[in-house]
């Protein structure tokens, strides 16, 4: 039986870290990064499930072509809904990409000055969304006025001088 000393020892444990550290670094660069579209379902999750609401106002909702990022990508017609709001004394005005979102929200039925109500990261507010998957803070009308039968009016017979 030969034992190794310290020597061979030290080696040894030296090509075994250099070792762990080339497959992570492989594991590293060969990884599946998010796409810019999981990125952004990742943050709508996020914002709904932490973000605070705000009133807000509805400016506009457009249509724009996307600026494609290679030659092999397509130009997209991006569907973009612009809002506004106001929080601690600063208004934001900011817009959102519903494009991939047309099962949850209706462009047609989006009304340019309606109010909304929009969700945002409280260390972070110009970071903010109105609709997500599980929510939508966009309102289909004005508030109904509720509407009431006259009442009765009161006998004020007994206030008026002469009558009994």
């Amino acid at each position: 039986m030969h034992l190794l000393n310290a020597h061979e020892w030290e080696i040894a444990a030296g090509l075994f870290v250099l070792a762990v550290l080339a497959i992570l670094a492989v594991l590293l660069v060969f990884r599946k990064r998010p796409t810019p579209d999981e990125l952004e379902r990742r943050r709508r999750h996020f914002l709904t499930q932490s973000g605070r609401l705000v009133d807000g106002m509805l400016l506009d909702i457009f249509e724009i072509e996307s600026v494609p990022q290679s030659k092999r990508e397509p130009v997209r017609t991006l569907t973009m809904l612009l809002y506004s709001y106001h929080i601690g004394g600063v208004d934001y005005e900011c817009s959102q990409d519903i494009t991939c979102m047309s099962d949850v929200v209706d462009p047609a039925q989006v009304r340019a000055g309606f109010p909304c109500s929009a969700r945002y990261q409280p260390g972070n507010p110009q970071n903010s969304i109105v609709v997500t998957e599980e929510w939508s803070g966009l309102r289909m009308g004005l508030p109904a006025q509720h509407l009431y039968d006259d009442p009765d009016p009161i006998d004020l017979s007994h206030l008026r001088p002469g009558r009994g």
